[in-house]
């Protein structure tokens, strides 16, 4: 059976199964009696999912009607960044509120995340949540030899309706929804055969314009919307259950979209994500947030909602604050950066090597550091390569096209931006005129100073968080053991 129809069977158990089953109720008593309690939480996390693509974050085509739903009664985060571009270190990091860089294999694709590492589900497992996952949860890698029985999402649920039927109405829950939409591989032509019109579609501007990209990112967007309608019928078994009420929901995207530039890259389009959260009990609803937010603070904000004191080894910092707050625009002043990172995504280089990256984002600018820029930054070129050429990025009809036209000058330039040139050490970007990052300021002498300002800000976060990078290069995340080939696994990449 091919992949695509995998997931389309296992979307079917996602969707279908739970109208079988959506005897879950709750009597009024009951339900009012839990909703005065600590809340219940829904995670629910798309894969590989950027931003803009909803409705209510401004995309004129892609339909998101769950995901507005959630936006509209709550609070829709504009400026959300996971902290690195890569599913496992992205998902250990939303598990544990910690920086990538401080969660030792962790911030590597295809690896494992040592039980050492405590995660939100575990601990709210441990105050009497009923803990529950649907299918990729923390991953892809390996339980072997961490001190984990189970995966660090939680216990494997086939349903959403299946797990509520185990919560007895006196107890909270705290369930990952996680999906393998908008994953690839795609159905070529989903998208426009689902209604989509690929001539609306607006192509970000790192990518070419061409029918083969508009109908590319078109299969996306019927990935996108299959993922919000599978979350809309969890929303409507809580809603028959009595206990959306108080329930805080969070939906969100675990990295940038499965394009090139985008996916496993530290510029904007691989770490901004959507997220929208909400709380009808408590959240006043109806507002957009421009804070910078980074998804290791979705950890220690769930701990401080259920009445918890977030851990000391934590870096990401409660979004309680903001949510409880009335206000819209910039809430917190102090809010006005966020930092993303990352390491090995796959082993595409000599001897395993990774690429390591750091970054900050201001709401201008967005600097880079690349620390090897002597490799080259998404997988070695046919000459080079010990695996697949340009092993960073995704197999697409996209890469594929620009990759076969490289050499023409209306292509060209996205294919080197891409993978086919070595990046400077330093990259500096004008996001409010140059939002593709297609245009290095960083050796322009009058950015100097803000490129300055910007490294100091980023050693200094490095040297507070325990970035092993702050004091040498490191082959530790080089050597770890990759884990893609292995049975023994928790998701795939």
């Amino acid at each position: 059976m091919n992949r695509n129809l995998l997931k389309a069977c296992a979307l079917e158990i996602v969707v279908l199964v739970p109208w079988a089953i959506s005897v879950v109720s709750v009597d009024a008593a009951a339900s009012e009696a839990q909703a005065g309690g600590r809340p219940n939480i829904l995670f629910a996390i798309a894969d590989d999912w950027a931003w803009p693509h909803a409705g209510a974050c401004g995309d004129p085509v892609v339909q998101t009607t769950t995901f507005d739903r959630i936006a509209r009664d709550g609070v829709l985060f504009t400026r959300a960044h996971v902290i690195a571009p890569t599913c496992t270190a992205s998902r250990g990091s939303i598990l544990t509120g910690q920086a990538a860089h401080r969660l030792e294999f962790g911030a590597n694709l295809w690896s494992l995340l040592p039980a050492k590492f405590r995660c939100y589900p575990d601990i709210l497992e441990s105050h009497g949540y009923v803990v529950g996952l649907l299918r990729k949860g923390w991953g892809p890698g390996s339980l072997e030899n961490t001190g984990r029985s189970r995966n660090p999402a939680g216990p494997n649920f086939p349903n959403f309706g299946a797990f509520l039927k185990t919560v007895p109405v006196d107890r909270p829950f705290c369930f990952w929804f996680g999906t393998s939409d908008p994953h690839r591989p795609y159905e070529h032509g989903s998208g426009v055969q689902a209604g989509i019109d690929p001539a609306k579609i607006v192509v970000p501007p790192f990518l070419p314009d061409t029918p083969t990209v508009r109908s590319d990112i078109a299969d996306y967007y019927f990935e996108v919307q299959r993922f919000d309608r599978a979350l809309g019928e969890a929303l409507r078994l809580l809603e028959e259950a009595g206990r959306l009420e108080n329930t805080l929901v969070v939906v969100t995207g675990d990295n940038g979209m499965p394009f090139p530039k985008a996916k496993a890259t530290c510029y904007d389009a691989g770490t901004h994500v959507p997220l929208a959260i909400c709380w009808k009990a408590k959240i006043p609803g109806g507002r957009m947030v421009d804070d910078f937010v980074s998804m290791t603070d979705i950890a220690p904000t769930f701990l401080e909602a259920v009445g918890l004191t977030p851990l000391p080894e934590m870096t990401g910092r409660s979004l309680l604050p903001i949510l409880l707050s009335d206000r819209s625009g910039r809430v917190d002043p102090a809010r006005d950066h966020v930092f993303t990172e990352r390491e090995r995504h796959t082993v595409t280089r000599p001897n395993g090597a990774s690429y390591p990256v750091r970054s900050v984002f201001t709401d201008r600018w967005h600097l880079i550091w690349n620390l090897r820029p002597n490799v080259w930054p998404a997988g070695n070129p046919p000459q080079e390569s010990v695996g697949r050429d340009y092993g960073d990025i995704d197999g697409s009809p996209t890469w594929s096209e620009v990759l076969a036209r490289s050499q023409e000058s209306a292509i060209r330039p996205f294919f080197l931006a891409a993978a086919g040139a070595k990046r400077p050490e330093f990259e500096l970007y004008d996001l409010q005129n140059d939002p593709g990052e297609m245009v290095n300021l960083a050796d322009c002498p009058e950015t100097e100073p803000i490129r300055r300002e910007l490294l100091a800000k980023l050693r200094a976060w490095m040297q507070e968080t325990g970035d092993p990078r702050s004091l040498a290069d490191t082959d530790f995340w080089d050597v770890c053991p990759y884990y893609g080939n292995r049975p023994q696994s928790a998701g795939r990449p």
